[in-house]
Protein backbone atom coordinates (compact mmCIF):
# COMPACT_ATOMS: atom_id res chain seq x y z
CA UNK A 1 0.00 0.00 0.00
CA UNK A 2 1.34 3.16 -0.91
CA UNK A 3 1.15 6.04 1.66
CA UNK A 4 0.69 9.90 0.03
CA UNK A 5 1.15 11.87 2.80
CA UNK A 6 0.21 9.90 5.51
CA UNK A 7 -3.21 8.73 3.71
CA UNK A 8 -3.68 5.09 1.94
CA UNK A 9 -3.81 4.99 -1.78
CA UNK A 10 -2.75 2.82 -4.27
CA UNK A 11 0.15 0.20 -5.54
CA UNK A 12 1.94 0.48 -9.34
CA UNK A 13 -0.84 -1.47 -10.15
CA UNK A 14 -3.98 -1.68 -8.44
CA UNK A 15 -6.47 0.51 -6.83
CA UNK A 16 -7.81 0.32 -3.69
CA UNK A 17 -11.88 0.33 -2.49
CA UNK A 18 -12.82 0.29 0.91
CA UNK A 19 -16.43 -0.78 2.82
CA UNK A 20 -17.80 0.67 5.53
CA UNK A 21 -20.94 -1.70 5.42
CA UNK A 22 -23.55 -0.14 3.61
CA UNK A 23 -20.91 2.20 1.69
CA UNK A 24 -17.87 2.22 -1.20
CA UNK A 25 -15.13 4.25 0.28
CA UNK A 26 -12.88 5.70 -2.30
CA UNK A 27 -9.25 7.04 -0.74
CA UNK A 28 -8.90 10.67 -0.94
CA UNK A 29 -5.15 10.72 -2.51
CA UNK A 30 -3.06 11.65 -5.58
CA UNK A 31 -3.47 8.59 -7.49
CA UNK A 32 -4.12 7.72 -11.09
CA UNK A 33 -7.83 6.00 -11.58
CA UNK A 34 -7.96 2.72 -13.16
CA UNK A 35 -10.00 1.11 -15.94
CA UNK A 36 -11.31 -1.24 -13.58
CA UNK A 37 -11.86 1.24 -10.94
CA UNK A 38 -14.00 3.92 -13.35
CA UNK A 39 -16.05 0.32 -14.67
CA UNK A 40 -16.83 -0.59 -11.22
CA UNK A 41 -17.74 3.03 -10.48
CA UNK A 42 -20.13 3.56 -12.69
CA UNK A 43 -21.60 0.70 -12.57
CA UNK A 44 -22.27 1.02 -8.34
CA UNK A 45 -23.46 4.60 -9.28
CA UNK A 46 -25.49 2.77 -11.72
CA UNK A 47 -27.41 0.01 -9.20
CA UNK A 48 -27.85 2.67 -6.66
CA UNK A 49 -24.90 1.83 -4.14
CA UNK A 50 -23.97 4.84 -2.16
CA UNK A 51 -20.05 5.57 -2.94
CA UNK A 52 -17.85 8.93 -1.23
CA UNK A 53 -14.26 9.19 -1.31
CA UNK A 54 -12.56 9.73 2.13
CA UNK A 55 -9.13 10.27 3.74
CA UNK A 56 -7.58 7.04 4.65
CA UNK A 57 -5.33 6.36 7.41
CA UNK A 58 -3.89 3.64 9.32
CA UNK A 59 -5.60 4.37 12.13
CA UNK A 60 -9.32 4.91 10.09
CA UNK A 61 -8.78 1.05 8.85
CA UNK A 62 -9.65 -0.07 12.43
CA UNK A 63 -13.21 1.13 12.23
CA UNK A 64 -14.12 -0.35 8.14
CA UNK A 65 -15.63 -3.40 7.54
CA UNK A 66 -13.55 -4.72 4.66
CA UNK A 67 -11.27 -3.49 2.00
CA UNK A 68 -10.49 -4.76 -1.51
CA UNK A 69 -7.97 -4.43 -4.18
CA UNK A 70 -8.64 -4.28 -8.13
CA UNK A 71 -6.47 -4.20 -10.99
CA UNK A 72 -7.44 -4.86 -14.98
CA UNK A 73 -7.56 -8.34 -14.10
CA UNK A 74 -9.99 -8.31 -11.13
CA UNK A 75 -12.45 -6.21 -9.59
CA UNK A 76 -12.10 -6.87 -6.27
CA UNK A 77 -9.45 -9.07 -3.95
CA UNK A 78 -10.16 -9.44 -0.24
CA UNK A 79 -7.28 -7.43 1.61
CA UNK A 80 -7.59 -8.84 5.38
CA UNK A 81 -4.67 -6.74 6.78
CA UNK A 82 -3.12 -3.35 6.24
CA UNK A 83 -0.18 -3.37 8.49
CA UNK A 84 -0.81 -4.62 11.97
CA UNK A 85 -4.68 -4.19 11.26
CA UNK A 86 -6.69 -6.75 10.46
CA UNK A 87 -9.73 -6.49 8.31
CA UNK A 88 -12.94 -8.96 7.77
CA UNK A 89 -12.52 -11.03 4.25
CA UNK A 90 -16.20 -8.76 3.42
CA UNK A 91 -17.77 -11.46 0.64
CA UNK A 92 -20.50 -9.42 0.24
CA UNK A 93 -18.72 -6.15 -0.21
CA UNK A 94 -16.13 -8.64 -2.97
CA UNK A 95 -19.70 -10.07 -4.74
CA UNK A 96 -20.53 -6.35 -4.82
CA UNK A 97 -17.77 -5.52 -6.45
CA UNK A 98 -17.95 -8.67 -9.10
CA UNK A 99 -21.66 -7.44 -9.52
CA UNK A 100 -20.94 -4.33 -10.50
CA UNK A 101 -17.84 -5.71 -13.10
CA UNK A 102 -20.32 -7.90 -14.57
CA UNK A 103 -23.05 -5.44 -15.21
CA UNK A 104 -20.72 -3.28 -17.44
CA UNK A 105 -21.66 -3.51 -20.97
CA UNK A 106 -18.61 -5.20 -23.17
CA UNK A 107 -19.42 -2.43 -26.07
CA UNK A 108 -19.59 0.66 -24.66
CA UNK A 109 -21.10 3.06 -27.56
Amino acid sequence: MLQNRGHLSEGTIWNLAFWDGETVIWPEAEMLKGTMMGMVQRQLARLGVPQRTELITLERVKALSGAAVMNSWTPGIPVTAIAVHTLAEARPFIELLHKAHEAEPADVP
